[in-house]
């Protein structure tokens, strides 16, 4: 029988959030039913309710989450009801030539649940992502569950879902980076923090953290940065060539997306180095670059999107790294909230008060 929960939707552009009931049917086949025990408030899902992603009104908001499969429909065999998942927006197809190619981390083909979740007059909603965890309950396609240890805590290792995994995956899967080298990451909000994180992770030796804010350098400093470059007070590439023998860093991770941190990673970088861009742009950015300079410098240029992750393969592994303390997910929850909350949590990231508030749920006491 389908279920009535409640969550929290964007109706219209730029409206405050509301809570609402929300009707959950029974999972289809391939489908499954998580009851959300955790979900951080991530600045897409602010896009999707001031109409920076579409106008497929009204939204279910949410989608970094963690929790327990309650139900699974026909044919699901990778989860089970009890399972304890981060939920992922990158249910790969298994089919596409990506995949066939062996690189599914590139599936050109992912998908979401058949149904549709809705409201109580039948209005049909939007999930964020494909995912729609602003709420007691979601339904998704059972490909966007990942099963990992039940230790690891909720409010953190749902952040994997998104922001955290897209920084994280910037740095070890894109710009694989290794042993020894120097990497600088422009934008230290959550996604460049965890690059910084990355970076450390993968064993870097000099990790430079660039922004125009100190606290936001302060946290980097606390996930792994060795130096750091206020650029509103030093020019940032020349700072990064200033601490790196007046070469550049080996890998330079840009998570803003705007042409002028672009352009401070392309010159940021050593010859033969990467660029990394993570941030997202929006669709009236343009680029200019003197091509001689692009053929000149060598290296690779790369885009990388959810950081190249492949939820199945990454997020066990990182959960662990979690649980073993060598990567630390809890810095990035700033503080914890009720579902109630989620206006004031958009004021905060906005100001850049927070790196992420993390809603709690009613699953959490299950």
């Amino acid at each position: 029988m389908p279920q009535q929960v409640q969550g929290i939707i964007a109706r219209s552009k730029g409206a405050p959030v509301e809570l609402v009931t929300v009707v959950v049917p029974d999972p289809g086949p391939g489908e499954a039913v998580v009851v959300v025990q955790a979900c951080g408030v991530c600045h897409t899902d602010l896009h999707y309710r001031e109409g920076g992603i579409g106008d497929d009104y009204p939204y279910l908001l949410g989608h970094e989450a963690a929790g327990v499969v309650e139900a699974v429909g026909e044919g699901v065999t990778d989860v089970a009801p009890g399972d304890y998942v981060i939920l992922n927006w990158r249910a790969v197809c298994g089919e596409c030539r990506a995949c066939k190619r062996g690189r599914p981390w590139y599936c050109f083909d992912t998908h979401n649940a058949t149904q549709k979740m809705t409201l109580e007059d039948g209005t049909e909603l939007s999930p964020a992502l494909g995912i729609g965890a602003f709420a007691d309950k979601t339904l998704v396609a059972a490909g966007q569950c990942t099963k990992v240890d039940p230790a690891a805590r909720p409010a953190a290792a749902g952040l994997l879902g998104c922001g955290v995994m897209a920084g994280l995956g910037a740095a070890i899967n894109t710009g694989a980076v290794g042993r020894g080298d120097s990497v600088a990451v422009i934008g230290c909000g959550g996604v460049g923090a965890a690059a910084v994180a990355g970076a450390r992770l993968a064993g870097a030796s000099r990790v430079i953290a660039v922004d125009v804010d100190d606290r936001k350098l302060a946290t980097a400093r606390e996930l792994g940065a060795t130096h750091t470059i206020n650029s509103r007070e030093t020019d940032a590439v020349e700072g990064i060539q200033a601490l790196t023998g007046g070469f550049g860093a080996d890998v330079v991770i840009d998570a803003v997306g705007r042409p002028e941190t672009y352009k401070q990673a392309f010159y940021g970088r050593d010859l033969a180095g990467t660029v990394v861009l993570v941030g997202v742009p929006t669709p009236e950015m343009t680029l200019e670059l003197p091509l001689l300079d692009v053929f000149g410098r060598g290296g690779a240029l790369k885009s990388s999107w959810y950081g190249d992750c492949l939820p199945s393969r990454d997020f066990p592994v990182l959960v662990d790294l979690y649980l073993q303390g060598r990567l630390p997910l809890d810095t990035f929850v700033s503080e914890e909230i009720g579902i109630g909350d989620i206006e004031a949590a958009f004021e905060k990231m906005a100001a850049g008060d927070v790196l992420r508030s993390v809603v709690i749920l009613d699953g959490a006491a299950a």
